[in-house]
């Protein structure tokens, strides 16, 4: 039977949560938001704001908090700074701030206390209003043909309601996610049965844990406000998932893509070679210094220098 499509319009606001305080990171991070570290040759958050733009995104919002103000400072327009790009003929340093600034438009709430990732959103309710939306973690970077934020699209313009990004993982990784039980749809498409908040390898029901990439309907919001807190009064997203369960269908898709982690050091030190390796202006001399190291074969046409 053919699927009949859903007549929900565009989205236009995606949500971008951080106001964490980036404890994984300290010491850096008593000075400098976990989102402003580099990644390559841009900070982090840049990648999931891009991702927003490809995806045809026309407003982000930022929920940040105490000590979040280099993130507001770097994605306002500053005509000294771009007065100088432009006398020192920077023009690649001009075109990567007007590749995003000059496509969206960003605004900031404040959660003033840093109470999980479900309050966290629901800080963003007042704005929102009764709009489909989205929300990507800025320490997720997904790299795909397609920007993951679209492939969710895709499915919520066919299915409609709430959609979460989901990808298969080792059995003794799932501790660290939330795995759902589902029901195939075809096309890497689940519509969710349950939500189990890492559980061990022995309880999971699947291998599909939830990573950083969600498309959730406007009822989100009452769910959170219904959800208990947890541990340290935090309110998890997963909890107020499986409560909107009940209410909506729920849907997962399997995404495309190769991901990185980069919400802890390691993480990020990984997120940076593999990046590195993949970047037009830097691969080959990583490549050089990796193989130099004997970490990786050089290949056959590579001289080394000296």
């Amino acid at each position: 039977m053919a699927r009949e499509r859903n007549s929900s319009k565009p989205l236009t606001k995606a949500v971008f949560p951080v106001a964490g305080l980036g404890t994984r990171f300290l010491p850096m991070t008593k000075a400098i938001p976990k989102e402003m570290l580099c990644l390559v040759d841009r900070p982090l958050i840049q990648y999931g704001v891009e991702e927003a733009v490809s995806a045809g995104f026309k407003e982000v919002l930022f929920i940040t908090g105490r000590g979040k103000s280099a993130i507001e400072k770097y994605f306002d327009f500053s005509p000294d700074f771009e007065l100088l790009l432009r006398q020192k003929g920077n023009r690649r340093a001009m075109a990567d701030i007007k590749r995003v600034s000059d496509h969206i438009h960003f605004c900031y709430t404040r959660q003033k206390d840093p109470r999980g990732l479900g309050h966290a959103i629901l800080c963003a309710k007042n704005i929102i209003g009764q709009e489909a939306f989205a929300v990507l973690l800025g320490d997720e970077v997904i790299v795909s043909r397609q920007p993951v934020i679209s492939q969710l699209l895709d499915v919520h313009q066919e299915f409609g309601g709430t959609v979460v990004a989901v990808q298969r993982v080792d059995k003794k990784e799932l501790s660290n996610y939330g795995v759902i039980a589902g029901r195939p749809l075809g096309g890497g498409v689940h519509q969710l049965e349950d939500l189990v908040e890492k559980p061990t390898a022995a309880k999971a029901p699947s291998q599909l844990a939830v990573v950083g990439r969600y498309v959730l309907s406007p009822g989100i919001f009452e769910a959170i406000a219904c959800t208990r807190p947890g541990k340290n009064r935090e309110i998890q997203l997963t909890d107020a998932l499986k409560l909107l369960l009940a209410e909506e269908p729920v849907y997962a898709l399997e995404i495309r893509g190769d991901r990185y982690d980069a919400g802890t050091i390691m993480g990020l030190l990984k997120a940076n070679v593999a990046l590195a390796l993949k970047h037009p202006e830097f691969r080959q001399e990583m490549h050089r210094y990796l193989a130099d190291l004997g970490l990786i074969r050089a290949p056959a046409d590579n001289h080394r220098r000296g």
